[in-house]
């Protein structure tokens, strides 16, 4: 989508209907918390860490007592990596999908127009980050010719980078896509495999197959 502006680090959200709200405005990778559930969540705070650590993280809450609360225990739960707080102002109103205002009558991060959401970002100077050296070419692709996505005995492979980059179990291709991103490029890969599963050196399936 056009119009959109590039923000570097991860943001953090507490709904799905946020993420949505987002991806109109900006170009980034946007993780949602699940509200309250993040609380029991390990390998989200795991995710969240990584990017704190590396790109860096938006924490973007909503204005009410909840949003603070959460926002409140990020910030707890993370103590390493840069992180921007970015704040929505307290705005009365209701979502246009929602029978019932919520309980503070405040609009969340899903109901903010355009130049709220903006603003709020200049704000914070999170445009103002630089944008990373590396070509961000990590693709499900070449997970695959590695042998880390849709091959018989890639789950193993898989479950052992994961397992010791201490991220999630679970993570999706997409997202491990986004995280080696941060990490590393399509021309380094094979080494960067090497140096974490020296067992299990990458071979390029895909490449054989061909």
């Amino acid at each position: 989508m056009t119009g959109r502006r590039r923000v570097v680090p991860a943001i953090v959200v507490e709904g799905k209907y946020d993420k949505i709200r987002l991806e109109n405005v900006v170009d980034a990778v946007i993780l949602v918390t699940g509200g309250f559930r993040i609380y029991h969540n390990k390998d989200m705070l795991s995710l969240l860490r990584h990017y704190a650590q590396t790109t860096g993280i938006v924490i973007l809450t909503d204005a009410d007592a909840a949003g603070f609360q959460i926002r409140g225990y990020l910030k707890g739960a993370i103590p390493e990596g840069r992180i921007y707080h970015v704040y929505v102002p307290g705005i009365h109103g209701k979502e246009r999908r929602k029978r019932e205002p919520s309980a503070e009558g405040l609009l969340g991060v899903e109901g903010m127009d355009d130049a709220v959401l903006m603003q709020a970002l200049e704000r914070a100077g999170v445009f103002a980050e630089a944008p990373p050296e590396r070509p961000n070419d990590i693709t499900p692709a070449l997970l695959y010719a590695c042998g880390l996505a849709g091959t018989p005995d890639c789950a193993a492979k898989r479950q052992a980078l994961l397992s010791a980059l201490s991220l999630p179990p679970h993570l999706s291709t997409k997202g491990l896509c986004e995280v080696l991103g941060t990490m590393t490029c399509a021309a380094e890969l094979d080494a960067f495999l090497q140096a974490h599963l020296p067992e299990q050196p990458a071979d390029r399936q895909g490449e054989a197959a061909s």
